[in-house]
């Protein structure tokens, strides 16, 4: 039987056999200062979209709403571990914002110039990536759980002239300061930032350096005799800089742009997402990663909806607290989490999310990794009793939104659970050898994507020539995305994990997903990583560390029964070498775990740059994950 049903199919074949059609479509969906010249434009590998047009990100976001009569509703919502709320009107946030532009430009801040904001998921950073974007200029938004090495390696690479930060985030209860990170990062950073700026939320006053730093309320005084403008841009000037996550060793700096960017997100928006002017969304995530930008802030608002943004610790003060606040206090119909949150809900029981009622809530999606198929079965059936779909997706930094999913905006596909579901239209997509030749269907490979499509970079800030090698020429002709999947019978696609985490066992070729959703399988596991390490004989062996649910405890027995779990669920090939029961797994805070810092625990090596690790018991321990995760083991 034909899984893809035939309006889903003719959407995905009109993007084959005419994409730049595809996307011209999707972009007339979007106001313009300038319609374009040219649809695409390649200069391999780079390339350029909707040459010639303007537009604006931020205009789209707000002046455009509040022109056509929606700025009375609710824009975005804020609300945090300690029951705060602060609502902002789309007139309101676009006041804030004017504001906030007007002070950047009395600093001097004009069209190119970069500025860094190292601050948590809050109004005034979502309003300053706003006015950043406003006024031309790029922002590089640093998740606020780095460390100053990190922070201050990201300011050197993109030449930031402003800082802007916190002098505390909120997390489990604690004031996590952030200020001294910030001295010690300037302390490595040079010259190049000319004032660090300071939101004071705590009652002590931060400490301040003399002529650099400046309190948020003093900037603001810079808006005086300054224009809150927006520019016009050209749909292919850079919007913003971010990093990727994390899961390499050197991180490298995407850039996005404010064309085709926004064609990108929006669409997927209403494709995969099913998107709607008016209703309210939740994204779990955090401002420092590429979904806080697609989805908290550029999207949903680009949309019309009122989007919620939160900041703390999912499961702070209690389990179903903040959970409960989005969707039943604020009325989440939409929600976008992460196989990580799951996985961590899933440690306290069923009874405890199953209690919130989710008679609004219209959907869930999920990204990050792999939502394996026990922890999709836990959230669809226990806790929301099959009413309403979860949606397993996949995408990157580098792509801006999704690239393979289920078109819940289009028509509902089968949910098959395990898979990241189809490439979505105008997203031509391939499983090859590393020599590029295809993969037949159920032959794992390396997921390639054949073309650029609106909401991929193209270039890397300051390393145009690592572009090209990084993504276009480790296999000729593809974009490398670097993931191991395969497609089945019915064109769905299954990831297996990062192509150079396989696990090698004697002749055979296990993904390291594959592994830890058998792990997942028995009641008494939360979570589970695993990694190759050398062995004389077979290559490779399986070398797992799992996280018990809460109330369970590790013992010999219970080791043997994961043993034979394992083996069940993938047969004698599967070789365990040894299990090691932990209580973190290292990961990055869009969820992803970071094997590489497992393998350094294992084989006792430098890890590389790891500071995007986070222990999900607070933030400030999390640049110590790799030392506690090893303190346990030793």
């Amino acid at each position: 039987m034909e899984l893809i049903n035939p309006i889903v199919n003719r959407w995905i074949q009109d993007g084959l056999a005419d994409p730049e059609g595809l996307w011209e479509d999707a972009a007339r969906q979007l106001p313009w200062f300038r319609e374009w010249d040219t649809v695409f434009e390649a200069d391999e590998p780079s390339f350029k979209w909707f040459v010639g047009a303007k537009t604006n990100l931020a205009y789209n976001a707000l002046d455009h709403h509040v022109a056509t009569g929606r700025g009375d509703q609710a824009a975005l919502i804020y609300f945090n571990e300690n029951g705060a709320r602060r609502t902002f009107t789309y007139f309101e946030l676009l006041a804030e914002v004017e504001n906030v532009a007007a002070a950047l430009r009395g600093m001097g801040i004009g069209k190119g110039d970069r500025l860094t904001i190292y601050m948590p998921t809050c109004p005034e950073a979502i309003m300053l990536m706003l006015a950043t974007v406003r006024i031309g200029a790029i922002h590089s938004v640093v998740f606020a759980g780095f460390g100053e090495h990190a922070l201050a390696d990201r300011v050197c690479a993109n030449n930031s002239r402003l800082l802007f930060t916190c002098d505390i985030t909120y997390r489990r209860g604690r004031e996590i300061p952030l200020k001294p990170i910030v001295d010690e990062a300037m302390a490595k950073a040079g010259e190049c930032v000319e004032h660090v700026v300071v939101l004071q939320r705590s009652a002590e006053t931060p400490s301040m350096v003399p002529g650099r730093d400046l309190m948020w309320q003093e900037f603001l005084t810079k808006s005086a005799g300054q224009s809150g403008a927006y520019v016009e841009m050209e749909a292919n000037e850079p919007a913003f800089i971010l990093a990727t996550s994390g899961t390499t060793a050197k991180p490298k700096l995407a850039v996005h742009t404010h064309g085709g960017y926004q064609v990108h997100i929006t669409a997927m928006a209403r494709w995969c997402y099913g998107l709607k002017a008016g209703e309210v969304w939740w994204s779990g995530s955090d401002i420092g990663w590429i979904v806080g930008h697609s989805y908290i802030v550029y999207a949903p608002l680009i949309m019309g909806c009122t989007t919620l943004a939160f900041e703390g610790a999912l499961d702070y003060p209690t389990p179903d607290a903040n959970w409960r606040a989005a969707i039943e206090e604020l009325g989440a119909t939409g929600v976008f989490t992460s196989p990580t949150a799951v996985r961590l809900l899933m440690r306290y029981g069923d009874d405890v999310i199953a209690s919130v009622d989710h008679s609004r809530l219209q959907r869930i999606v999920c990204a990050g990794e792999v939502l394996n198929a026990p922890a999709w079965q836990w959230l669809q059936s226990k806790v929301l009793r099959d009413r309403i779909p979860v949606i397993d997706h996949m995408w990157q930094t580098e792509t801006g939104g999704p690239v393979f999913g289920n078109p819940y905006g289009i028509a509902m596909l089968p949910i098959k659970p395990g898979s990241a579901g189809v490439p979505l239209p105008g997203i031509d997509a391939a499983v090859v050898t590393p020599e590029g030749e295809p993969c037949a269907p159920g032959e794992k490979g390396i997921m390639v994507l054949k073309r650029p499509f609106p909401g991929l970079i193209a270039t890397l800030w300051g390393e145009k020539e690592r572009y090209g090698t990084d993504y276009w020429s480790k296999i000729p002709g593809f974009y490398y995305t670097g993931d191991s999947a395969h497609f089945d019978d019915d064109g769905y696609v299954w990831f297996a994990g990062r192509a150079d985490e396989i696990i090698k066992i004697a002749d055979h070729r296990i993904g390291t997903v594959e592994v830890e959703t058998a792990f997942l399988t028995h009641p008494a596991v939360a979570e589970s990583g695993v990694i190759g390490r050398p062995d004389e004989l077979r290559g490779e062996i399986i070398s797992a560390f799992v996280v018990l649910k809460n109330g369970v405890e590790p013992t010999p027995e219970l080791k043997d029964e994961l043993l034979a779990t394992v083996r069940h669920e993938l047969g004698p090939v599967a070789v365990v070498g040894e299990i090691n029961f932990v209580s973190m797994l290292p990961k990055t805070r869009s969820g992803k775990i970071m094997r590489r810092v497992l393998k350094a625990v294992t084989l006792d090596l430098d890890p590389g740059d790891i500071t995007t690790i986070e222990d999900e018991g607070s933030v400030s321990e999390a640049r110590h994950a790799w030392h506690v995760l090893k303190g346990e083991l030793d």
